[in-house]
């Protein structure tokens, strides 16, 4: 009983096997009937796609391609890795800041930074706009909101604050926000192992593709720039204006002691004298401490200039952009197959249900 259990599975597994072959045969025969309504529905889908490549407007593609690089986290990594090789760990060599690592796409991508680009002036014929505005005029968000009273006359003209939006602007300033993050924006690192970093923006605008992608790389180069150099720049400017004081007061002494020299004085009286001496002593302390305070001032200055990271554009985008069209053939070939597919696919479903009913 036990050897003849096997032959039965495998009669029933050709059994079954020689029912879908055939199967697929009767399929096949009854798909051959139908060859017309195919060839309809192939050529209907054709002339949709043919039609669609028409309609369709292209998107135009802004690339920028830009490198950053602290000059001073590198140092420190250079020597650090030099260190490395005697067995000695210097520490806090790799930066942790907002452009380090993968951060830097994700900065791109912030809101306060599109904000910011959306929120610059776009000069266009005879008029100046936000970006916003010139958006939503483009790709048709306006439009669509024509019929609503409370939307459509959202507008963000560049003489309104930020902080005086209402709520209503806000709402649209974040459907704006997600439709470009879904959309148009893309920021990418071509190469993990290189510094490179992409921002891409596809649009049915090459104007708006172009200028957006370029105030969003300046307003996050700016940020960083002055947040990377915000406390250098504000010791700089305590002793800047500590050295105009002093200044100030070395020029009224240097003044006074000439005046005191310049007057008649009698040389029978000692006292007469002792102006001249004062002021020449407060001269002396003044021109100590501004040349400290100047020493220090250029010593600020140079570490100021050895924060400030450089950043170096490489490629920007150059009008016209390149173009993006679904050609006639492309939308022809694509439009038949979907429509020969999909009609195919309908009769097959519709015999399998008519057999399936009739058992």
């Amino acid at each position: 009983m036990e050897s003849t259990k096997p032959v039965s599975f495998k009669q029933e597994d050709e059994i079954s096997l020689k029912d879908l072959i055939l199967k697929i045969q009767e399929w096949l025969k009854y798909l051959r009937r139908k060859w017309l309504t195919i060839l309809i529905f192939g050529i209907l889908g054709g002339s949709l796609g043919l039609t669609y490549s028409f309609i369709k407007k292209p998107d135009y593609t802004a690339e920028l391609t830009f490198v950053l690089e602290d000059s001073k986290a590198n140092t420190l990594g250079a020597y650090a890795g030099l260190a490395s090789q005697f067995g000695i760990d210097l520490g806090g060599a790799s930066g942790n800041g907002i452009f380090s690592g993968d951060n830097i796409l994700e900065f791109l991508k912030s809101r306060l930074m599109i904000e910011k680009a959306l929120l610059s002036p776009m000069i266009g014929q005879n008029k100046v706009e936000s970006l916003a505005d010139y958006y939503l005029d483009i790709s048709g968000l306006a439009e669509a909101w024509e019929k609503d009273s409370s939307l459509k006359n959202i507008r963000y003209p560049l003489t309104e604050n930020r902080n005086n939006f209402t709520l209503k602007q806000d709402s649209v300033l974040n459907v704006i926000y997600t439709t470009l993050l879904k959309k148009n924006l893309t920021v990418v690192k071509p190469d993990k192992k290189l510094s490179f970093i992409s921002v891409q923006c596809i649009s049915k605008d090459q104007h708006f593709s172009k200028l957006f992608i370029e105030r969003l790389v300046k307003e996050a180069i700016d940020f960083y720039v002055q947040t990377k150099t915000q406390r250098s720049k504000i010791t700089v400017d305590k002793l800047q204006e500590k050295l105009d004081s002093i200044t100030f007061l070395l020029n009224r002494k240097t003044l006074s002691v000439a005046a005191s020299q310049d007057m008649n004085l009698n040389p029978a009286r000692s006292v007469a004298g002792v102006n001249i001496e004062l002021a020449s002593r407060d001269k002396m302390v003044l021109q100590t401490m501004y040349a400290e305070v100047m020493k220090n001032l250029e010593l600020s200055k140079m570490a100021m200039a050895q924060e400030t990271p450089i950043i170096q554009i490489v490629d920007t985008p150059i009008l016209p952009l390149k173009k993006e069209k679904l050609g006639k053939l492309k939308g022809l070939i694509i439009g038949g197959f979907l429509g020969g597919f999909l009609i195919i696919l309908w009769l097959l479903i519709r015999r399998i249900y008519s057999e399936t009913m009739s058992q």
